[in-house]
């Protein structure tokens, strides 16, 4: 798999394509272009910019509606609620 490819995939990820469809065709066409050159330097220089619009796009990503960090810490407050609920009435 190429650039290409995961930088498309994590657009797909990111909905960048809706969020932000310009920011998401150049960040595609920079990693088309390290897969396309040769030259170390041009590389360099497109990988640079590619880090660069990838950060701001995954800024500009929706939040997920569950599977996040926030949600596992929610999940495990309301179980030691529910368990120390439960330790409550039988004790």
């Amino acid at each position: 798999m190429n650039v290409a490819d995961k930088i498309d995939a994590e657009l797909d990820d990111l909905h960048a394509h809706g969020t932000a469809p310009g920011m998401a065709a150049v960040a595609l066409e920079l990693a088309r272009a390290i897969d396309g050159s040769d030259a170390p330097t041009a590389k360099a220089v497109a990988a640079r910019e590619l880090r660069s619009i990838m950060s701001d796009l995954r800024k500009l990503a929706p939040v997920g509606e569950e599977g996040d960090a926030v949600d596992d810490i929610a999940q495990q407050r309301a179980k030691r609620r529910a368990a120390a609920r439960e330790q409550a009435s039988s004790g």
